[in-house]
Formats: structure tokens, C-alpha cells, sequence
């Protein structure tokens, strides 16, 4: 009986056998490439669908060791992978699409090859929460945007609105107000959850203003967006408001649709790992946002990837 499409295709990629395979290419990913180079275990890293992470998308990141005047996502993202192949890591540019944990070694199929791997690092990260509310779909990219960094410079001289009270609302509404002539923040608390350095920044910044104790309930327009619907969790009030755009930054849903009934996941989705970034499966690691909803920070990512380099390590190192 011949071969199915499906199957030639999957027959016909290259197997490489690895000693460590890291999915993922942010900071956790390229932090534990650099420590896995150093041990000799010529690491190959996969890096998805984003080069560096979600921390590439950052516009300035201003608290990272070592960089006092802070420095650019993407440029600490190109900082880390120069590193981690200075020592001998191999930077790949695919994306996993199956995993196989049956047995060791496990196998990875990548949209152009397998990879038989003895011990995994899997740091697949969080991609941003969606309001999922009319309109929001149909106006992304045409108005609606998940990253200032990305889509700032389109709304010079524009009215916006920034959904969101933590962090990356603060950071975002604040590179923002370079190019929109003014920036609302819609929050459905009365009080900011991001840090207060960038609280103050944010309520000294004369573009910037708030609504407080309220959500957006649609996003309405033509061909791009026009105005949203606000409504007051507390009154129940609604009302329109006039922007040309809407960011919005409510957090993350983790990566790891890949994994599932394959590892082991919390009620939120996330890799549940133990404090030496052990999976449920011997020699598979998780770091990063993948794996903490709760830090969410570069240098708490990159922390992570190291130390799931170094127990792959002396994984691998038991065995000999």
C-alpha cells in the first residue's frame, strides 16, 4: 500500500539526534542554549514563531542587570542568541508541531525535520489574552493592536485606547504617547496593578488618561475603527467613545496546546514543573512564561532557563 500525503511528507524530513533540543527562543530558551553550550551538550534551539520572544516586541526594557540605561527588546533578544552561539549553540528557525514522549529519546517534528532528542527544554512562553468581544476580530490590524512596539508609529496624532491596568499597559500606554495625541486607559478596577515607578510615569504624562471601573464591551467602526463601547462595572452605565485604536494588554494564555495529555498542565494551561524545572517526564525541562504566570519577568525567565540547562546536565550526566 503506497504512502498518504501526510505520511511521504513526514517521511521524507531529515532525523538529527540531539543531545538537548530547546523549544522556544526567548530569554528562558536562549539563556539555558548558553548554559547547555557551555557543558558541551551542543544544543539546538527551535526558535517558533517569534525570534526572541515576547520580549522581542518590548520597546525598552529598563530592568535587566547589567544595562542601566535600559536597552531594547529585540536588541537583548540578538545580545542573547550572539552569546549562546559563541559556545557552540544552534540556532534553527522552525517551529514544533508534534512531540512524542512515549519513549526516550522523544522526538520532535518541526514543519521541516525531526528531532530525537535525550533531554528537552521547553520554553514556548504565552501569547496575549484576547478580549474576545464584537468587533475585535474583525478590526486586528485594522485598528486593534496586542503590541505598541509593533504598531505605535501607525497612530501619530491619533486618539487611543489602552485596555488594561498591569505592567505592560503601563509600559505600552507610555511608548505610545510618542506618537498618539492622547492615550486612555480603560481599567475595570479603580486602582493600577502595575509596579509604581511606572504608575507615576504614567499619571505624569499629560497624553495619558484613565476611565476607570470600566470594560469595553464592543469595538465598532468601517473599515477601521471608529469608537468602542464602554460600560462601568459598577453603575452598568454605557456609552461610546470616539478612538482610532485599541491596544490591549490583559495578560497571557501559555503555549502549550502542543503538550497537552502529553505533560502535565495546571487548570490554567501552564507546564507544571517542580523547583528544579523538572516536568512529569525524566529529562524534560520547562522555563520561562510557559511555566510561570506569576513572576512574567525577563530576568526571572532567564533565571529558569538556566537552571533547567543545568539539571538537563547533570541529567544527562547520571546516565553516563
Amino acid at each position: 500500500m503506497g504512502l498518504t500525503v501526510n505520511e511521504d511528507k513526514a517521511y521524507s524530513k531529515n532525523e538529527e539526534a540531539v543531545k538537548l533540543l530547546v523549544i522556544g527562543s526567548g530569554p528562558a530558551g536562549l539563556s539555558a542554549a548558553l548554559y547547555a553550550a557551555r557543558a558541551d551538550l551542543e544544543p539546538v534551539v527551535l526558535t517558533g514563531m517569534t525570534m526572541g520572544g515576547q520580549a522581542a516586541l518590548t520597546h525598552l526594557i529598563e530592568n535587566y542587570p547589567g544595562f542601566p540605561e535600559g536597552l531594547g527588546g529585540a536588541e537583548l533578544g540578538d545580545l542573547f542568541r550572539a552569546q549562546a552561539e559563541r559556545f557552540g549553540t544552534k540556532v534553527v528557525y522552525d517551529t514544533a508541531i508534534d512531540v512524542d514522549f512515549s519513549q526516550r529519546p522523544y522526538r520532535v517534528e518541526t514543519y521541516n525535520s525531526i528531532y530525537v532528542a535525550e533531554t528537552l527544554i521547553i520554553t514556548t512562553g504565552a501569547t496575549p489574552r484576547h478580549l474576545d468581544i464584537p468587533g475585535e476580530a474583525k478590526f486586528t490590524g485594522k485598528g486593534v493592536s496586542y503590541c505598541g512596539t509593533c504598531d505605535g508609529f501607525f497612530f501619530k496624532d491619533k486618539e487611543i485606547v489602552v485596555v488594561g491596568g498591569g505592567d505592560s499597559s503601563l509600559e505600552e500606554s507610555i511608548f505610545l504617547s510618542r506618537f498618539a495625541s492622547k492615550v486612555t486607559i480603560v481599567h475595570r478596577r479603580d486602582e493600577l496593578r502595575g509596579g509604581k515607578i511606572l504608575q507615576d510615569r504614567a499619571f505624569a504624562n499629560e497624553k495619558i488618561n484613565f476611565i476607570w471601573d470600566s470594560v469595553l464591551e464592543e469595538i465598532k467602526g468601517d473599515d477601521q475603527v471608529t469608537n468602542v463601547t464602554i460600560k462601568n462595572v459598577k453603575t452598568g452605565d454605557v456609552s461610546d467613545f470616539e478612538t482610532e485604536g485599541v491596544f490591549i494588554f490583559i495578560g497571557h494564555i501559555p503555549n502549550s496546546e502542543l503538550f497537552e495529555g502529553k505533560l502535565e498542565l495546571d487548570d490554567a494551561g501552564y507546564l507544571v514543573v517542580n523547583n528544579l524545572m523538572e516536568t512529569d517526564k525524566p529529562g524534560v525541562y520547562a522555563a520561562g512564561e510557559i511555566a510561570d504566570s506569576h513572576f512574567r519577568q525577563v530576568i526571572t525567565s532567564a533565571g529558569m532557563g538556566a537552571a533547567a540547562a543545568i539539571q538537563a546536565t547533570r541529567f544527562l550526566e547520571s546516565e553516563e
